[in-house]
C-alpha cells in the first residue's frame, strides 16, 4: 500500500504556471462573490442534508473516476452537476464540487496546479450557465413536471457538458499551445457522443428524485408543479 501510494505521489507534477495561478485567483474570486452563506449554515443544522450531501460529492468524485484518457490533459467523463445543481442549488453545489474537482486534479490529472482552471470550466462556468438556462426556463416555460425534467435536467445536462468541453479545449489550446485541429478533432468531435448520455443520466437521476424524493429537490414543489393544473 505504501508503494503504491508512493508511486501516485512521484507521479504528480507540483508547479504551477503563471496562467495556472490567475485562473486560481478568478476561481477564489469567484467563490467569494458567491459564497453560499445561507446554505452552508443550513448544511450545519441540518443532519439529514450533510448526509446527502457527503454521499452526492461521493458519487461524483467515483463517476469522474470513470474518465477515458485520451491524452495528457484531455479527459472525457460524465460530470453529474445538473444533478448537483437541482439539488442543493447553483451556489452550494458549486462551493461543494471543489472537493471532487480538486481529487480529479491531484489523482487523475496529476497537477494539482490546473485545480484552478479546472475548477472554472468544469464547474463554475458549466453551473452557472446550467442556473441562468434553468433559471430562463422557469419563467419562460409552463410549471410543468415535464418541462422541469426536461429542460430542467435533461437538455441542461446536455449542455452543460458543451460548456466544459468547450471552455476546457479553449483553456488548453491559449495555455498549453495545443493545436487547435488536434482538439477539435480529438476532443470536441467527441461532444455528441459525451452529450446525450450526460442528459440521460442526469434526467433519470433527477427522475427518480422527482418521483420518491422531492423534498431533496433545491426549490422543486409538487404543489408548484402538479397541484396548480
Amino acid at each position: 500500500m505504501w508503494e503504491f501510494w508512493s508511486r501516485q505521489l512521484a507521479q504528480i507534477e507540483w508547479g504551477m504556471s503563471l496562467v495556472q495561478a490567475m485562473a486560481l485567483v478568478l476561481l477564489v474570486l469567484w467563490v467569494y462573490v458567491i459564497w453560499p452563506k445561507e446554505e452552508l449554515q443550513q448544511v450545519a443544522k441540518d443532519k439529514g442534508l450533510q448526509r446527502r450531501l457527503l454521499l452526492t460529492l461521493v458519487a461524483i468524485n467515483a463517476l469522474w473516476l470513470l474518465n477515458a484518457s485520451i491524452q495528457i490533459g484531455l479527459h472525457l467523463h460524465f460530470l453529474g452537476i445538473v444533478t448537483c445543481l437541482l439539488m442543493f442549488g447553483w451556489r452550494l453545489a458549486t462551493v461543494s464540487l471543489l472537493l471532487p474537482c480538486a481529487f480529479f486534479s491531484l489523482f487523475v490529472l496529476k497537477q494539482p496546479g490546473v485545480f484552478g482552471a479546472f475548477g472554472l470550466f468544469a464547474i463554475a462556468i458549466p453551473l452557472f450557465l446550467s442556473f441562468m438556462l434553468y433559471s430562463r426556463s422557469y419563467h419562460l416555460f409552463p410549471k410543468h413536471i415535464f418541462v422541469f425534467i426536461f429542460v430542467g435536467a435533461f437538455i441542461n445536462a446536455g449542455l452543460s457538458t458543451v460548456f466544459h468541453q468547450f471552455s476546457w479545449a479553449i483553456w488548453l489550446w491559449f495555455s498549453a499551445d495545443y493545436d487547435w485541429g488536434l482538439l477539435v478533432d480529438n476532443y470536441l468531435m467527441l461532444i455528441p457522443l459525451l452529450a446525450f448520455p450526460e442528459a440521460l443520466l442526469n434526467g433519470m437521476a433527477v427522475t427518480l428524485l422527482v418521483v420518491y424524493q422531492p423534498q431533496w429537490l433545491f426549490d422543486y414543489s409538487d404543489r408548484e408543479y402538479l397541484w396548480q393544473k
